[in-house]
């Protein structure tokens, strides 16, 4: 399966490009990865509403001249599915019995996703109902692709 990740924003702190680098290696062995990260717009300090959708259109667009073809697309939305480790295994094994055969994850900005990207999405994924940093969640989307790697392997790695 070709896995495509493509971030609004770039990580400047060592420690997460530290931890991107270590499972996009681990991952290596199971998928085609590929991480894109986009410009983001600066964020005023007070930033109006119609500034807010003007922001979001704009990354938005980014993201979508990104993409590569014939791609399910997956949103990272605070208000998307919530699945357990297992559940996000058998999705992702489900997709390639399915015959899909390219997934693109879509992490937004500190703004997150625009209208138009959540309603092309196929699917809107949640890790939680909490925030986190969006340079974070590119990390976790790692580990859980990893671990769903894992758990479709029938591997220890998951406990």
């Amino acid at each position: 399966m070709k896995i495509q990740i493509l971030c609004v924003g770039k990580l400047k702190e060592t420690y997460l490009k530290d931890a991107v680098r270590e499972y996009s290696k681990r991952l290596s062995s199971c998928c085609s990865l590929e991480i894109i990260e986009l410009k983001d717009e600066r964020i005023p300090d007070l930033v109006s509403e119609g500034e807010k959708r003007r922001i979001l259109e704009t990354e938005g667009k980014r993201l979508l001249s990104s993409l590569a073809e014939r791609s399910f697309l997956v949103a990272l939305a605070i208000d998307g599915e919530e699945m357990s480790s297992e559940g996000f295994a058998a999705r992702i094994d489900g997709w390639g019995k399915q015959g899909i055969g390219r997934v693109a994850f879509l992490i937004g900005g500190s703004l997150g996703l625009s209208e138009e990207i959540l309603s092309q999405a196929d699917l809107r994924l949640s890790f939680s109902r909490m925030t986190f940093p969006h340079q974070l969640m590119r990390v976790i989307l790692l580990e859980q692709l990893y671990r769903a790697h894992r758990i479709n392997a029938g591997a220890p790695y998951h406990k």
